[in-house]
């Protein structure tokens, strides 16, 4: 029900714009996340947002690099990367959670209801 799009084949130092939509029309939910993933490992939290409010939640390790964004009217969630290096390289996932966050669990994967297929982030170094 998800769609990413925007990744892609970047250098060291590059910048790409991913972007989440939901596939069959409106999707009403509270908030969204992204999340990215290197085989054998985990799905890591990176940013997550409200659609109301806007709260924006990042994982320490992107904040100043990554930002995330919403747009109300389009139901679009966009992750703005930056500054991108090689171990950034990973298939990157949005999620929607119809539950408003609770006790700081934006960053887990299991406060997630919907996910999409991820799209491929690769930075050449």
């Amino acid at each position: 029900q998800l769609v990413e799009s925007g990744g892609g084949l970047v250098q060291d130092g590059g910048s790409l714009r991913l972007s989440c939509a939901p596939s069959g029309g409106p999707f009403v939910s509270y908030g969204m996340g992204w999340f990215r993933q290197t085989p054998g490992l985990e799905r890591h939290f990176l940013a997550a947002i409200t659609w109301r409010v806007g709260n924006t939640y990042y994982q320490d390790s992107v904040k100043g690099r990554f930002t995330i964004s919403r747009d109300n009217v389009n139901n679009t969630v966009y992750l703005q990367l930056d500054g991108l290096k090689p171990e950034d390289t990973a298939v990157y996932y949005c999620a929607a959670t119809m539950s408003a966050y609770h006790n700081g669990n934006y960053y887990q994967p299991d406060a997630y209801d919907y996910w999409g297929q991820g799209t491929q982030v690769t930075v050449s170094s």
